[in-house]
């Protein structure tokens, strides 16, 4: 069994649970993958999604022919169990997960561009009063006549978000096979539209 699959991100609404209590969820359209390759140490190669042929190199092509599906978008790499038993071609779905199950999400961040210290690494910032001129500013960052330099490492402004991002602890709340849904408890890395991995833990 593969431990994880491709998915895009839809959004979030909401549910309830059996007690009437609200749930903000997450929904993944997730899968279906195709097995695109077996790789040593027990992994798989799986494809997600449908890329145009004419976006593609000739190596990616024949990487594709030799397996002998149709051209994937996406590509990436999961652990499985008795990765013997799969053959190439072969569709996974998101019923390889189940409801309550814990897994693990990644995707990257939501960018928000160029940020000051206080909301990129919260900085208490300056006093407040009439006068001061260091409201936000990061203050001394530097050393004396010696090193004279800034250590590297050390918080400063520059671009938030855009990097990978992992939730460990993701619960499952519905899975959906009939049309490839997952809902997950809560929010999930990514903006609308993004490409996620959910992996079992």
């Amino acid at each position: 069994m593969v431990k994880g699959l491709i998915g895009k991100k839809l959004g979030m609404f909401q549910t309830f649970d059996e007690s009437g209590h609200s749930l903000g969820v997450s929904v993944v359209q997730a899968g279906p993958c195709k097995v695109i390759q077996k790789k040593p140490n027990s992994r798989i190669q799986l494809g997600y999604g449908i890329a145009k042929e004419s976006r593609l190199t000739k190596p990616a092509l024949g990487h594709f022919k030799k397996a002998g599906v149709a051209a994937c978008q996406h590509l990436r790499e999961f652990p499985a169990e008795n990765a013997e038993e799969l053959e190439i071609g072969q569709e996974i779905k998101v019923d390889i997960f189940a409801p309550g199950e814990i897994v693990k999400v990644i995707g990257v961040g939501k960018g928000k561009g160029f940020a000051g210290v206080i909301k990129k690494w919260n900085f208490g910032g300056g006093p407040e009063s009439h006068g001061s001129r260091s409201h936000r500013i990061p203050g001394s960052v530097g050393q004396c006549a010696w090193p004279s330099r800034i250590f590297k490492g050390r918080k400063m402004p520059g671009r938030l978000g855009g990097k990978s991002v992992t939730a460990p602890t993701v619960q499952v709340v519905e899975v959906r096979p009939e049309e490839n849904l997952i809902l997950l408890k809560g929010p999930i890395p990514g903006f609308r539209g993004s490409i996620v991995l959910i992996r079992k833990r």
